[in-house]
């Protein structure tokens, strides 16, 4: 048989109740002898494998931080902060992407940059960001901040951005924001701005509504349109537009299906290549009012309007 852990008296814990996080082999720093996976890692490990479905529910602009996410190249956002901005750092901006894929960079002048398309180390990405954020206000100026594991339990950013501050992404044709003088920047630089530039999809988002970007790709133009309405609802409203001939953007465009990402449903149509962001201004705004009035219908699908729903289905993608 095997032989019983012995017992141990009250385990001794650090002075100031926090336990830091430390290899999953490495003693548990709270002084228990047992190793920290065993002990205050279990906590740790169920945070960093609990998928959050919707990461950046109760953020303002939850469908656009989902978009940076997942869908634009190259975008930044000012965030602001609920307690302010600490001394010496002048602001705090969100960016799709940093050079090197750097979590966060504090720049000479203090500023602070967040990137927002990196791998996340636990299923909140929330929280990694949150993580980052903080470690990034205290870096030393001129200093990329890099990834770790965030603590199990650490805040969020809904626990540090202000609720009430306005989210408003700038989306921008290359990554000319990562350097503030890019055309003084140094040779290797330049070559790194070159080559992010030349893969970038050509993307706007449109004025007129919430969410919707325009992007440009050789054979076709699309529009991704991230929606907050629930799943199953917003599915049903497409299907009956779509089944009624009315869920295009105009002529030569058609609703092809959509994406899935953080908790939220993305529509996608298929454009002409001659159809510009400028273009489809309008008609979005008018399918907005459109799928408002279908999502307001409560009776059950028709047949036609089932088998429309069945065709959406089966051509949505998951992307996170």
């Amino acid at each position: 048989m095997a032989k019983k852990r012995p017992q141990t008296k009250a385990k001794p814990q650090p002075i100031d109740g926090e336990i830091p996080v430390v290899g999953a082999r490495e003693p548990c720093p709270c002084g228990s002898g047992r190793r920290y996976k065993a002990c205050h890692g279990r906590a740790a490990a169920h945070a960093a494998t609990e998928l959050v479905q919707r990461p950046f529910e109760g953020l303002p602009g939850e469908c656009d931080w989902v978009a940076l996410r997942e869908l634009v190249p190259a975008a930044t956002a000012g965030l602001t902060l609920k307690d302010g901005l600490p001394e010496g750092v002048p602001s705090v901006t969100l960016a799709t992407v940093l050079p090197m894929a750097w979590p966060a960079l504090r720049r000479d002048d203090g500023s602070v940059l967040i990137g927002l398309q990196n791998d996340t180390a636990s299923g909140d990405i929330s929280r990694d960001l949150a993580d980052t954020l903080r470690r990034a206000l205290t870096a030393e100026p001129g200093t990329p901040v890099q990834g770790r594991r965030a603590p199990a339990d650490g805040p969020r950013l809904q626990d540090l951005l202000d609720p009430e501050a306005a989210f408003e992404p700038v989306v921008h044709s290359g990554f000319e924001f990562w350097v503030p003088d890019a055309e003084n920047a140094t040779p290797e630089v330049a070559a790194s701005l070159e080559r992010a530039n030349a893969a970038a999809i050509p993307t706007v988002r449109l004025a007129g509504v919430d969410a919707a970007y325009w992007c440009e790709t050789p054979e076709k133009n699309h529009l991704r349109w991230v929606m907050p309405h629930p799943e199953e609802q917003l599915l049903d409203a497409l299907a009956r537009l779509h089944a009624a001939g009315r869920s295009s953007l105009g002529e030569g465009t058609r609703l092809v299906g959509s994406f899935r990402a953080h908790g939220l449903t993305v529509p996608v149509w298929d454009l002409p290549s001659g159809v510009s962001a400028e273009d489809v201004e309008k008609p979005a705004a008018e399918f907005a009012e459109r799928l408002a009035a279908a999502l307001a219908v409560r009776e059950p699908l028709t047949p036609e309007e089932r088998r429309a729903r069945g065709g959406l289905t089966n051509r949505q993608v998951t992307l996170s």
